[in-house]
């Protein structure tokens, strides 16, 4: 019985650390997913402006007029001219794009 419940509770902690990786603890401490809307400004803002309106970079806000998703997607993966590849990566990368794509 030990031994199985053992097996269960270090099998648990292997699955859920392994589950990691792109979420933020909240105020009490549980894993949330961050929106499309907070991982650009997490990680948009330093560089694109608070309102996403321009800075160092270009503006973002109306970027879905100019590009599809996947070309979003494609940038924020891949990079273009001064933006760095890989900044967000795979689930954060698609939901920033998804965001993205819908400012018009």
């Amino acid at each position: 019985m030990k031994k199985g419940l053992l097996t269960l509770v270090f099998g648990s902690a292997i699955v859920l650390a392994a589950c990691g990786g792109g979420d933020s603890k909240s105020s009490n401490g549980e894993k949330e997913e961050l929106s499309g809307e907070k991982l650009v400004q997490r990680s948009c803002v330093t560089c694109h402006g608070g309102q996403l309106q321009g800075a160092s970079a270009p503006a973002l806000n109306e970027l879905g007029a100019k590009y599809s998703e996947d070309e979003i997607l494609d940038i924020i993966l891949n990079g273009k001219d001064r933006m760095p590849p890989g900044l967000l990566k795979g689930q954060e990368a698609e939901a920033a794009a998804e965001y993205l794509a819908g400012l018009k």
